[in-house]
């Protein structure tokens, strides 16, 4: 990868409107890079280039990296962050919660990688940064379907590590705890005292910490780290 301070680079962030994707978009837009995201609903702010793009249907994956291509060039940085979570017991889980949540969180990402891999490929460099969860490795009761679709991130990204390696294409997850959102703010004051209180750090993330780890994983200190999963949970997961 050209260094930061000379050549600004390609990024493409699915889910970029809000919360973490947003949070990595300002990041790298600060360090001189040509910055665009995805959005499903809301659009971010006017001054991030974004796409509407349903990262469950190919079309708009493929319109989506037109557009950046057009604009920008080829995606040199991608990072899948776009994901959704329909929470439910196993025994009130329809197969419609199950299967749209692996659709949107897993099947999206492999979409997503093999579309921005193909110039990646002929470039012979290329960062790839999925977002996971703690609840990959620890589990979550209710959970089930997103716990699973955040688990097979970690395949797909290790296997495309191996794959891809030898292109100078590094492949890693991110895998947050619990982080200042909108998603944990509906969780009411109660549960985030209790998910807080199970966090050896006493706290809470923030989106700006994700963001950290995210940039420095698409930076040129980080060229000889591939298949790697960072944990960003305050200690919640250690061990896993």
């Amino acid at each position: 990868m050209n260094a930061q301070s000379t050549t600004p680079r390609v990024v493409l962030i699915t889910g970029g409107a809000k919360g973490i994707g947003l949070a990595c978009a300002r990041q790298f837009v600060a360090l001189g890079d040509h910055v665009a995201v995805t959005y499903n609903s809301s659009p971010p702010p006017d001054d991030i280039f974004s796409i509407k793009c349903d990262v469950t249907q190919q079309s708009d994956v493929d319109a989506a990296f037109s557009a950046v291509e057009e604009k920008f060039g080829p995606v040199q940085i991608l990072v899948s962050n776009a994901g959704v979570t329909r929470d439910g017991l196993l025994l009130r889980m329809g197969e419609e919660d199950f299967s749209s949540v692996i659709d949107a969180n897993l099947t999206a990402a492999y979409r997503v990688c093999k579309r921005a891999t193909q110039g990646m490929l002929r470039a012979r460099s290329g960062r790839i940064i999925l977002m996971s969860s703690v609840v990959a490795m620890l589990g979550s009761a209710g959970q089930a379907n997103y716990a699973a679709s955040k688990a097979g991130l970690i395949g797909l990204a290790r296997s495309l590590a191996r794959e891809l390696g030898s292109r100078s294409i590094t492949v890693n997850v991110v895998a947050p705890g619990p982080i200042d959102t909108d998603m944990t703010a509906a969780l009411g004051e109660k549960r985030l005292a209790e998910l807080s209180a199970a966090v050896p750090l006493g706290r809470t993330g923030t989106v700006e910490e994700i963001a950290g780890v995210v940039t420095f994983l698409a930076s040129p200190a980080a060229s000889y780290i591939t298949g790697a999963v960072l944990p960003v949970d305050g200690g919640l997961g250690m061990g896993h």
